[in-house]
């Protein structure tokens, strides 16, 4: 089968197209997967440069959407020719793939390969990261970084279909309006304006209930200053680098709050997973909750992908094309 393999860690280079892996076989409760489409996150950049260290050599790639070829013992739930996706399970920039069939989910017949590939990930993280922490509420003022991403996108639309006031921060005029049609109330261009001072201006100074930030490094020494008193911060990624440390007792002169988030925490049970991706598919169903596919690249081209999503030069969810 064919299967993007990395062999050493490095830059977008070291993304090998290779054909001589063998397709695996499904063990008891296991599903063989026929990949159709698999996700490009930030994630599998963080493990391709060895920040998130995966053991040499191995296929990267945590989601996908596909079909079921096979199916070993024990296995009741699914069957061969079902249509289903997943997250958090390595190994989705190839053809097949073998996983455990209590990490699928399924896909309707309404929803395309693209969409499955954009649900798991993306798609639930925003659900636990409106859902988990502080719930939006009309009235409130929700800060949301990277407005324009896979994420963000999704998180503005969640936010906004809870009546909240959404601020989204993002890097060009073309991202800004991309974050405008899908529901942002403001737009902060972070390379031209002050977030923070934006931030203030726009809520009377009082400050965003809500801080959803996938950013780090750039953002959240701002966070701590746009944030409202008794609001909530939420890191969740780190795309320009890790934040900056900072002291507990200081929290306290506003009465701040901060949480750390990862999916896999949050769809750790069966039962989480099932009911964190049925209100993702729901609402898309639904048509309030739009999965914006920017680019959808064929598998070879893996390495112009991360080249894109590193360059921040995709809106939306990028994907790859394996069938």
């Amino acid at each position: 089968m064919k299967a993007i393999k990395i062999s050493n860690y490095g830059d977008a280079t070291v993304l090998k197209l290779s054909e001589t892996e063998t397709k695996p076989k499904p063990g008891p409760g296991q599903a063989l997967v026929k990949i159709h489409v698999a996700g490009v996150n930030f994630v599998d950049i963080y493990q391709r440069r060895g920040t998130y260290p995966v053991q040499l050599p191995f296929i990267p790639g945590l989601e996908a959407s596909g079909v079921i070829e096979a199916v070993g013992d024990n296995v009741t739930v699914f069957r061969p020719g079902d249509r289903v996706a997943y997250t958090g399970h390595l190994g989705s920039y190839s053809e097949y793939t073998v996983i455990e069939a209590d990490r699928l989910i399924a896909l309707p017949e309404e929803l395309s390969f693209e969409q499955g590939a954009a649900i798991p990930l993306q798609g639930m993280t925003a659900h636990y990261l409106i859902h988990e922490f502080r719930k939006p509420k009309p009235g409130e003022t929700v800060l949301i970084h990277a407005a324009a991403g896979g994420v963000g996108l999704l998180l503005v639309q969640w936010a906004k279909h809870l009546g909240a006031t959404v601020i989204g921060t993002v890097s060009t005029k073309e991202k800004a309006d991309v974050a405008k049609e899908a529901g942002a109330d403001y737009v902060v261009l972070y390379g031209k304006q002050d977030f923070v001072g934006e931030t203030k201006r726009l809520t009377d100074g009082r400050g965003a209930e809500l801080i959803l930030d996938g950013v780090a490094k750039s953002t959240f020494t701002g966070d701590l200053d746009a944030v409202a008193l008794r609001g909530h911060i939420v890191v969740f990624g780190s795309a320009s680098g890790p934040a900056d440390p900072v002291a507990p007792n200081s929290l306290g002169a506003k009465s701040i709050s901060i949480s750390g988030g990862s999916l896999g925490n949050y769809i750790a049970t069966r039962e989480e997973l099932l009911r964190r991706s049925g209100e993702v598919v729901n609402a898309v169903k639904e048509g309030w909750l739009k999965l914006r596919i920017g680019q959808a690249l064929p598998l070879v081209e893996a390495e112009m992908a991360h080249r894109m999503l590193e360059g921040r030069q995709t809106m939306g969810k990028i994907v790859l094309k394996v069938v």
